[in-house]
């Protein structure tokens, strides 16, 4: 039983200020979440703003991790795909605020995501993390397996190019196939 609460997010001002605060210090730390630093909060605001919007349509569940009333980590489950892949979900945007990281709640995150995905009829997930300070070795113990690296996939965020790896899992019905 995970010490943390994980709840999905609505948007609401005092969410969307506690997730800019964790977006921009992931990225001030190196976290590879699709931003360079420095991150400027009114970015910030507007990819979260997006982002809750899009989970208010329903096109994705944005989960956060609380220890006690402060938001200390956050994970995205992407269900809007293409017409095609209507079995599987994709999972993004984990982060975790560095003084609460290796404490559980990123595997507390990922468990509700699975979940959640789940619930909703998917079948497999998939994600993708950076080779340089990823979180590969979270996922692997979660049983996401390895299909391939693709090298100078992104930049860094304070500069230079990373590889990302990618991973899938089957899960719910396809899991017990």
């Amino acid at each position: 039983m995970s010490p943390f609460a994980i709840k999905p997010l609505e948007d609401a001002p005092e969410i969307r200020s506690a997730l800019c605060e964790l977006l921009i210090e992931t990225v001030a730390s190196g976290g590879s979440v699709s931003f360079m630093h420095p991150l400027s909060p009114g970015d910030a605001q507007a990819f979260w703003q997006d982002s809750l919007g899009a989970a208010t349509r329903g096109e994705r569940v944005v989960l956060g991790a609380f220890d006690g009333r402060e938001l200390i980590g956050t994970v995205t489950l992407l269900l809007k795909l293409p017409p095609n892949q209507p079995h599987r979900a994709e999972i993004a945007k984990m982060m975790t605020r560095v003084a609460h990281r290796h404490r559980g709640a990123a595997t507390a995150l990922l468990r509700a995501a699975e979940q959640l995905a789940i619930d909703r009829g998917r079948t497999l997930l998939v994600l993708d993390t950076a080779v340089d300070d990823g979180a590969a070795r979270l996922y692997e113990k979660q049983g996401f397996q390895l299909s391939g690296i693709i090298p100078d996939y992104a930049l860094k965020p304070h500069g230079g190019l990373t590889g990302t790896m990618i991973y899938w899992k089957r899960i719910g019905a396809a899991a017990a196939a």
